[in-house]
């Protein structure tokens, strides 16, 4: 018999990773029936804050043909400059459907960059983040013309933009790219955020598509990655979410410290979805503790 991977033994198994249970903890759609009520709403509140707020869409952040980001103005200069990175698991959803969240946003008196990527399997995940993180440079290049402050960007994501939110904030960027500052992102937000990616790869209608290896997981999993030198990152996910989103919740904060990830907080009520309109929403905590962020 072949001996089981130790670094599996994380997962509630003995010998090798309970691949229907994986199903369980990591497909968000069946566990919540109702997720395409979610998407049309999303939608269409998304093309109404495209028709009522300041905005530049479609614009090439780089050679791709998805790399392109929609651009929401600040109400007044020296604004915090947001990067708001959708989820999907690397192969689904769109920008058009989050510039709902530009228009929170913009109510916290931030511009807001909203940027599509490639999906898996024509890119590897890594090379996505390469892509996001295009985005926030061009961010941080352009916040003088959206009212923003260069000083002041801060990266938020859903799920697997949780992911990458982290990513960002852990990233060298005079390495990536010599013209920038060190420390350009100052803050992030996971929100439902993945941080070992090494389930996916044994979650096979996710693996499927993402083709991941184990390579890949040491090089992309923020909590397999030495902690940032400065900055923070809130966690956050919805307390009717799977066990191991909890856990991915609770792992970045062990991983990097509370000095660097000072919440995981798990938000009563919420599960995958919902917790995405709590972002948008005035008067919820966790529209406060963005609000707190880009203080």
């Amino acid at each position: 018999m072949d001996r089981p991977d130790p670094s599996l033994r994380h997962l509630p198994h003995r010998e090798l990773p309970d691949t229907q249970w994986l199903e369980r903890m990591y497909n968000n759609r069946m566990r919540v029936p109702d997720h395409g009520a979610y998407f049309a709403r999303w939608a269409a509140e998304s093309a109404l804050a495209r028709r009522s707020l300041p905005c530049t869409l479609d614009v090439a952040y780089g050679d791709g043909p998805q790399e392109r980001l929609d651009a929401f103005a600040a109400p007044r200069a020296g604004a915090p400059v947001v990067v708001f990175v959708h989820g999907g698991y690397w192969k689904a959803l769109d920008k058009s459907q989050h510039s709902f969240i530009a228009a929170a946003l913009h109510d916290m008196g931030a511009a807001a960059v909203v940027p599509n990527y490639a999906f898996c399997p024509r890119l590897s995940i890594p090379q996505i983040t390469l892509q996001v993180a295009r985005a926030v440079a061009w961010a941080w290049r352009h916040a003088a013309s959206l009212k923003g402050s260069a000083r002041r960007i801060t990266v938020i994501g859903h799920s697997a933009g949780g992911h990458a939110a982290a990513m960002m904030l852990a990233c060298a960027w005079d390495a990536f790219d010599p013209a920038l500052p060190p420390r350009m992102v100052r803050a992030a937000m996971g929100v439902s955020g993945l941080y070992d990616l090494e389930p996916l790869m044994h979650t096979p209608s996710l693996q499927e598509v993402l083709r991941l290896t184990p390579r890949q997981v040491h090089e992309a999993s923020p909590a397999r990655l030495p902690a940032p030198r400065h900055g923070r990152l809130v966690g956050v996910a919805g307390a009717q979410e799977s066990g191991e989103y909890l856990r991915q919740n609770r792992l970045i904060q062990r991983a990097w410290g509370r000095e660097r990830v000072p919440v995981a907080a798990a938000l009563p009520g919420l599960n995958h979805f919902s917790i995405v309109d709590a972002l948008a929403r005035p008067g919820h905590r966790l529209n406060r503790m963005v609000q707190e962020l880009l203080r």
